[in-house]
């Protein structure tokens, strides 16, 4: 049975939390000299410190995992931080960036089926015919780009991992909250990424960070992690994986907008089209439905008769 569609409010969360990500494509662009796995590993593990503080004076109580919880949380760690970083990084040398965006603007409809899935419901009709017409505007905004057979490789790789950030949640999130899925995600991300930098960067490769450097990874450590993770996972726990999904959308949109604001030039047609176009499928996919709009008028007219 499908869930009732989401007020504005419960999706609020998720549409900042996905401005703020489409605002990191122009910050994160400072890193691309920086040592990749030191540079990421200072990030979630300020993102980690950043959220506990948060956590306690928001009077968040945080649990420890236990059992297969360890498994689900490792796996996002693993595969929505470390390898997403990984596989965008090794794509980029066989595709444009615009290639790999693509793949990433296919994660409306892969989370449209496999999250409902997951959350014991069946896909809904409205999230399956809007998350194409996303899917379509994010690739107007992002353009296309070349690639070969290795770029589409990682391509898809990147689209894995992104759903796998979203997906690798659903089965920890009712016990562990938005605040504790991000603190483990974060703390255990940030764990793998300095080993990883440790071994093939060397353990000294911190001392390379210049100040834009610090500066990029503070910026994407307290936004783009701490706050956005908490937004993000709080809508997808609201309203469901399927139509926060659609919510994704809203960062290549974001990213043409910051791009342009930051220097970048006004946009072109083809990006005005496809924003569009995203808009349209958004209020398509998010719209309420005829019978829970229903549903609200018989409650209110009920509880004016009893009153």
């Amino acid at each position: 049975m499908d869930t009732p569609s989401p007020s504005f409010t419960r999706l609020l969360p998720g549409v900042v939390g996905m401005t703020l990500v489409g605002s990191s494509v122009t910050v994160s662009r400072a890193l691309v000299d920086a040592p990749l796995f030191t540079a990421q590993a200072v990030r979630y593990l300020a993102a980690t410190a950043i959220l506990l503080a948060m956590a306690r004076l928001a009077g968040v109580r945080l649990v420890r995992p236990r059992g297969w919880e360890w498994l689900w949380l490792s796996g996002l760690a693993l595969v929505g931080l470390v390898l997403f970083n990984v596989a965008v990084v090794q794509g980029v040398k066989h595709a444009e960036p615009a290639a790999i965006a693509v793949a990433v603007a296919c994660v409306p409809l892969v989370l449209g089926v496999v999250g409902p899935l997951l959350e014991g419901r069946r896909p809904s009709r409205q999230v399956l015919v809007a998350a194409p017409v996303v899917m379509a505007g994010a690739v107007l905004v992002e353009g296309t780009g070349r690639t070969d057979a290795v770029g589409v490789g990682w391509a898809l790789v990147t689209l894995a991992c992104e759903a796998g950030f979203t997906l690798l949640a659903v089965p920890v999130l009712r016990r562990h909250s938005a605040w504790g899925v991000s603190v483990h995600a974060t703390w255990l991300g940030g764990a793998m990424l300095t080993v990883l930098g440790m071994v093939t960067e060397g353990p000294f490769a911190v001392r390379e960070l210049t100040g834009d450097d610090w500066a990029a990874a503070g910026y994407l450590a307290v936004l783009v992690t701490a706050v956005a993770f908490v937004l993000w996972y709080s809508t997808v726990r609201a309203v469901g994986s399927g139509r926060a999904g659609l919510l994704t959308g809203i960062a290549p949109v974001a990213a043409a907008g910051v791009g342009a604001v930051s220097g970048g030039g006004v946009p072109g047609a083809f990006v005005w089209v496809g924003i569009g176009v995203v808009v349209s499928g958004l209020v398509l996919g998010l719209r309420p439905r005829a019978e829970t709009i229903a549903a609200g008028r018989t409650g209110t007219a009920v509880r004016s008769t009893s009153g």
